[in-house]
């Protein structure tokens, strides 16, 4: 946190499933495979992964990221949106008012999940956001300074939690766009 800096993490496309979809697609009971830790306490990269589809449109093996959620939630980029021709929002994970429907698929096994952009945002715990004197649900500006292509992004959603570890995430397309190909340092603007 020296000097406000902030680690950037990507987040590629994934899907958080509740028990009721993890039953429908992997059989009763099943338990995801952890294949590697994320940076947020218990959260995890399974091994799994499942196809989506709306009408003709499938993306393939899009990765399950564990422990198990009360509530499906697939997470898309606005380039994946509309290669899917599915016009889905950009919000807060967990906000999942009014958002369109996905067919997820397994095999031969079908559910049904809802699906968002998430927004960019910023994982903090309580310590980490008393010293950068920012506060819950607050939205703050980060500078990622890239070798083509330095660029602020706005409206972080700041999200405070005992046992979050300081991180910011953006989706691939706000990656790419910054030029960056692996997690990077950003600079918290006041």
């Amino acid at each position: 946190m020296k000097n406000n800096i902030i680690p950037i993490e990507i987040s590629a496309r994934h899907i958080h499933l509740s028990r009721f979809t993890l039953d429908k697609l992997f059989g009763k009971g099943y338990s995801l495979k952890n294949i590697k830790p994320l940076s947020q306490t218990g959260e995890f990269a399974a091994d799994e992964t499942v196809d989506v589809k709306h009408k003709n449109k499938i993306i393939k093996n899009v990765r399950v990221v564990g422990p198990v959620r009360s509530e499906s939630q697939l997470e898309i980029t606005k380039t994946d949106a509309r290669s899917l021709r599915l016009k889905t929002p950009v919000k807060q994970s967990g906000d999942l008012k009014d958002v369109p429907v996905i067919v997820v698929i397994r095999g031969n096994k079908k559910a049904q999940t809802k699906v968002i952009v998430a927004m960019r945002h910023l994982h903090v715990n309580q310590e980490e956001a008393k010293a950068l004197k920012i506060k819950n649900n607050k939205k703050v500006s980060i500078l990622i300074e890239s070798k083509d292509r330095s660029t602020t992004y706005h409206d972080f959603v700041v999200r405070v939690r005992v046992g979050y570890n300081l991180s910011a995430h953006l989706d691939t397309d706000e990656a790419n766009a910054a030029g960056l190909d692996v997690c990077a340092i950003g600079k918290l603007v006041k």
